[in-house]
């Protein structure tokens, strides 16, 4: 149901399958239906749920301020679609167009769409990721379970990683009134989504309400007691914690394994796809009943220089999936493309971040409107000479005027004077992001054995 003739027929009876019930996979549904496809449509999700909305998991249902049934994510209308819950997608065969499921079954597609997302990145160790008391936080199960622990009040809670939801989660933990302690490799949190300037503002944030935070340094090991509880954290830099709750935030891992052998152009950095959301096959050819929306998702983007972006972001989930649904039952002449500005939000310790563009790509920051001191203002990050990025602290009111900067290719540092400009913004200064080229901390990693199938590695962190 492909070729010239067909459209009108696949609108009317086709088969449309979407992999990962998930914000991206349900909005791209009810567009499907908005436009007026009247097929058969099916959703396969690993989980049991219907969609629901994952911010609120490290803010209102950690604090016990709602529960994780009441995130499910309100639909927009009504859709007429079976819903396949509780099974994984774990195969792929793009010349039957079959979707292989993990209960042995097999769905048939015309067109699919591949919204999978991500998975919290687990502790390295498998022994010690299973001590009772080790966390990570990404599904509605991972929040009753963490929330059921923190109101159990322990003793010390460790963070591992301090980027967005690291920073939420030990936001939590200080509102809730416990200890916490946060280790970061880093020099300071959210340094590698906002820079070494902001990430210093953020470590005084932290450690103004409280949060023992501990940069450069690295969890080296758990401990349990002989029960298997966890009892200890060891640190790269020597020293030990007694801890009896550990929340891995280490990032996400997309999940792309159920397309290996598929011919999926898949892989560890997500689904590679062109600015209409068709995905690529491995040799680099757009396929054109296959697409691919919201987190695993790859596309160049004409104003970061046609860079394949991958956006953890809840709009970016949407718009991309809408237009996606969009383009999957349109001729090639009325699809568009997904030109979506990045944008990305974040409450930790009373404190409202917003950002817009991508800021890890900027070579310098302005701060254009209050000050770093005061921790309020708004930066702006400068890339090649434009305005490519900013963010603010409680200060949202500026990120539109921004994000047309960043829209219309505006000049970096922007040549005008702007209101609260303070000493400080007369000038920009090195955005001050780690080289993804360097190790953190200078590892020395050996590798051993007689054979590589033995795969021993042996990780000696440097010490400062």
């Amino acid at each position: 149901m492909s070729g010239n003739g067909s459209l009108e027929a696949l609108r009317r009876s086709g088969r449309i399958v979407i992999v990962g019930a998930s914000l991206a996979g349900l909005r791209a549904a009810e567009t499907l239906r908005d436009e007026g496809f009247t097929g058969s449509l099916t959703l396969i999700g690993d989980e049991p749920h219907e969609p629901y909305d994952r911010p609120p998991l490290s803010k209102q249902v950690l604090l016990g301020k709602a529960t994780a049934d009441r995130t499910a994510l309100p639909r927009r209308r009504e859709l007429d679609a079976e819903w396949r819950l509780g099974v994984a997608a774990t195969g792929l065969d793009m010349t039957a167009r079959r979707v292989r499921l993990g209960d042995g079954d097999e769905v048939p597609y015309d067109r699919l769409l591949i919204t999978t997302g991500v998975r919290a990145r687990p502790w390295p160790h498998p022994l010690e990721a299973e001590l009772d008391g080790v966390f990570v936080l990404r599904t509605r199960q991972d929040a009753i379970a963490l929330n059921r622990r923190l109101t159990a009040a322990p003793h010390r809670v460790l963070v591992i990683g301090a980027g967005f939801t690291g920073s939420e989660i030990a936001s939590a933990c200080r509102e809730l009134g416990l200890e916490v302690t946060v280790a970061e490799r880093g020099p300071a949190p959210l340094v590698g989504a906002l820079g070494g300037v902001v990430g210093q503002v953020a470590a005084e944030l932290h450690r103004a309400h409280g949060v023992d935070l501990r940069c450069g340094v690295m969890v080296t090991g758990l401990e349990g007691d002989s029960a298997g509880r966890l009892r200890r954290a060891h640190l790269s830099d020597g020293t030990a914690l007694d801890v009896d709750v550990a929340v891995v935030s280490l990032g996400a891992t997309r999940n792309t394994e159920w397309l290996a052998g598929s011919g999926l152009g898949a892989g560890p950095r997500g689904i590679a796809c062109d600015a209409g959301c068709r995905a690529f096959d491995v040799r680099g050819i757009v396929t054109d009943d296959v697409f691919v929306a919201g987190d695993v998702a790859r596309s160049p983007h004409p104003l970061f220089n046609y860079q394949f972006l991958s956006l953890e972001h809840w709009g970016n989930a949407v718009s991309q999936a809408e237009t996606a649904a969009h383009n999957m039952i349109n001729a090639s002449a009325d699809r568009r493309p997904h030109l979506w500005i990045p944008a990305f939000w974040s409450s930790q310790f009373g404190v409202n971040i917003k950002s817009v563009g991508v800021p890890s790509l900027g070579e310098e920051i302005l701060i254009a409107q209050g000050s770093l001191a005061e921790g309020r203002f708004t930066g702006v990050y400068g890339y090649q000479g434009r305005v490519i990025a900013a963010v603010t602290f409680d200060q949202t009111k500026w990120l539109e005027h921004y994000q047309r900067l960043i829209e219309t290719a505006a000049p970096f540092p922007p040549p005008w004077t702007t209101v609260d400009r303070r000493a400080e913004g007369l000038r920009p200064v090195p955005a001050d992001f780690p080289d993804p080229s360097l190790p953190t901390h200078g590892p020395t990693v050996t590798l051993s054995g007689y054979s590589p199938t033995d795969r021993r590695i042996t990780f000696t962190p440097a010490r400062a």
